[in-house]
């Protein structure tokens, strides 16, 4: 029964792998009331069905040598810096944006604002603090 939910939804959908499949068949079963089948499970009827995909050549290596200095050892060296976004329970959105050094992990500036994006101001405010 499961081999034949699975070939039912893949007919359409040819690059679907074991978890995509699942995630098919498993909402199709819940609407009908049934258990969801484990991904495990998925791989093993796919694979005896021969319903798998092949699998992905290996990438093979660019053959540069990584002589690069990554590590630092004083502070003020290399700076990063990221931003991230929290939805909040009330609906709103909090942005914020930080500036780190990669030697000691501090954080040199950082800024926190309620809304979506990543508006100019506020990040060359932070760059101009921290220098």
């Amino acid at each position: 029964m499961i081999a034949d939910s699975v070939r039912a939804e893949i007919t359409a959908l040819p690059t679907y792998g074991y978890r995509r499949a699942g995630a098919l068949v498993n909402r199709t079963r819940s609407l009908m009331g049934l258990q969801p089948v484990n991904h495990k499970r998925m791989y093993r009827v796919m694979k005896a069905q021969g319903l798998l995909l092949p699998k992905s050549p290996k990438r093979r290596d660019s053959g540069r040598a990584h002589d690069g200095k990554v590590a630092v050892e004083e502070s003020n060296q290399r700076w990063c810096s990221d931003g991230f976004e929290i939805a909040c329970d009330n609906g709103d959105v909090v942005t914020g944006v930080f500036m780190k050094d990669c030697c000691d992990r501090e954080i040199i500036a950082w800024r926190a604002w309620v809304g979506r994006g990543l508006p100019g101001e506020p990040v060359r405010d932070m760059m101009i603090e921290a220098v």
